[in-house]
């Protein structure tokens, strides 16, 4: 009998389809993408298999509901309240502390979704990709906003510049989690760390009475 996540089953006040996906998350972070069963699924949900089919058609278009409700919870990181294009380390700061919070809170499913790069199911692999887009586009928009203000370098290509900021913030998540004990700094250390780097080499040269700050 599986483990994984067994609690979930005894939780009947959440809504059956949001139990399916918190379950999908569960099973596939503990057994992969391509060993989760339906089965397994629906039983960690607390419903029968037919139930799951009635919600979602096939176990491809749960793993999309799957993605899009992981990758979708980023999209609020600049989303929630007012930004300020000239502020970039306040709301980058924000930005990454949300984004490292995802990361972290998923780390089973990501690292199952790194395992199985080239396993995914055609139509959970498209998902992912339009998820990721969008909020990749949104940090894109607040920073063209930000060149626009003047406190982003015009010359700047904001497509890779926000993919290497994103991807430090996942290549740090993996390591701190996978070497521990040889991590001789803090999540928040790291966090101010990088978004330092990124506004040093993004900003638009400082003035000479509003010298950049430091971080701390």
């Amino acid at each position: 009998m599986m483990q994984v996540s067994t609690y979930m089953q005894a939780d009947l006040a959440i809504p059956t389809r949001q139990r399916l996906i918190d379950a999908a998350i569960s099973v596939c972070s503990e057994r992969g993408l391509h060993s989760a069963t339906t089965r397994e699924i629906a039983e960690v949900a607390g419903v029968n298999e037919v139930t799951l089919f009635r919600h979602f058609g096939s176990k491809e278009k749960l793993i999309a509901a799957l993605f899009e409700q992981v990758l979708a919870t980023l999209s609020e990181s600049l989303n929630d309240t007012e930004t300020d294009e000239q502020d970039l380390e306040r709301n980058l700061s924000r930005y990454a502390q949300r984004h490292n919070e995802l990361l972290t809170s998923n780390e089973a499913l990501i690292r199952t979704i790194i395992g199985e790069s080239k396993r995914h199911p055609e139509q959970a692999r498209q998902v992912m990709c339009e998820a990721g887009r969008a909020k990749r586009e949104l940090l894109i928009e607040y920073l063209r906003a930000a060149q626009k203000a003047g406190t982003v370098r015009k010359d700047i290509e904001l497509g890779p510049a926000v993919d290497a900021f994103t991807g430090m913030l996942l290549a740090g998540m993996l390591r701190r989690t996978s070497f521990k004990d040889y991590v001789d700094y803090t999540a928040d250390e790291y966090l101010r760390t990088i978004v330092d780097l990124f506004i040093r080499g993004i900003a638009a040269s400082p003035s000479p009475d509003k010298p950049r700050r430091k971080s701390a």
